[in-house]
């Protein structure tokens, strides 16, 4: 029986607004940091679908102070909520990929912010024990989650699109976080170069098995400038349908927790520099799309999840 009413899913918004009693909205922020596989340490170019942006195509203006950002972003987020709670969402590049106290001085000028919690986005191999010190220090301070970038849980995916580390690379990541209590968000992309159907529901099992704290699931935008423009254009990469998206979608939910909050159900592609698939600049209709799907299905997230499986 469907434990989630109309949505049919654990919505990170509604475990918000339970945690924080009220509206809370992520305001994501660009403090300027690389990536080890852009400059050389596991690899050069990035992920294949990555751009120069560092995925910050919405996050702030590096120049510009993380106090400056977060101002200008939440006068939008005013227009268009009103009074909310905020989180500070360091977005764009590897944000445990820099020495100590450039990270320490960072998360402490988002602390500073008027948020209720911190979420840090980065790569499960750019967590040295003095980071994880670190995470843990903060995650004492405020509610903290930290974003994981797996995409699939595949070694031939990864190779593929340069993903620069195996998946047990970023099982040792991911339990060094859940070790230390700290709330962990994992991000899968569908429709990857090579992948088919059961790939992706392979990859969403292995995440089930690991009962993370919440888990974003992205489709992959061609990006102008990227080695993917370069693919699809040559026709050796093919994006997924809307169809074929929303059928993967709720094959996926059904396979996962139900205490997992579901962070993000589709992607926002910057309109200037998105290739294809042309159709998900229409967000609204996408989530509407898999809540129909769902309902036509009479489903719901973790309707054929077994724990410990």
């Amino acid at each position: 029986m469907n434990p989630f009413g109309r949505k049919r899913y654990l919505a990170l918004d509604s475990v918000m607004k339970n945690e924080f009693c009220g509206k809370t909205v992520k305001i994501p922020l660009n403090a300027g940091f690389s990536c080890p596989n852009r400059d050389g340490k596991v690899g050069y170019g990035g992920c294949s679908y990555c751009s120069n942006a560092l995925s910050g195509e919405f996050a702030g203006n590096p120049r510009e102070s993380i106090a400056t950002q977060f101002e200008k972003t939440k006068a939008l987020y005013l227009k268009k909520w009103g009074e909310t709670k905020y989180i500070a969402y360091l977005q764009a590049g590897s944000n445990t990929y820099a020495d100590i106290d450039t990270l320490r001085s960072v998360y402490h000028s988002c602390l500073s912010l008027p948020v209720v919690g911190l979420s840090i986005a980065t790569r499960a191999d750019c967590l040295g024990e003095d980071v994880l010190e670190l995470l843990s220090e903060i995650n004492r301070k405020t509610y903290l989650t930290v974003e994981l970038g797996l995409q699939s849980s595949s070694d031939e995916t990864a190779r593929l699109i340069n993903r620069g580390h195996t998946y047990a690379e970023f099982l040792s990541g991911y339990n060094a976080l859940r070790e230390r209590n700290v709330r962990v968000c994992v991000h899968i992309i569908n429709g990857l170069i090579g992948e088919t159907r059961e790939d992706m529901l392979r990859t969403a099992r292995d995440v089930a098995s690991l009962e993370p704290y919440e888990i974003k699931i992205h489709l992959m935008h061609v990006i102008k400038g990227t080695p993917d423009e370069k693919r699809y254009l040559s026709q050796e990469l093919k994006t997924l349908s809307k169809e074929e998206y929303i059928s993967i979608v709720c094959d996926q939910l059904e396979l996962l927790p139900p205490e997992t909050a579901i962070g993000r159900l589709t992607g926002d592609g910057e309109r200037s520099t998105l290739v294809a698939p042309l159709w998900s600049v229409d967000k609204r209709s996408v989530l509407g799309s898999i809540d129909h799907e769902l309902k036509l299905r009479n489903s719901w997230q973790g309707k054929y999840y077994t724990k410990g499986t």
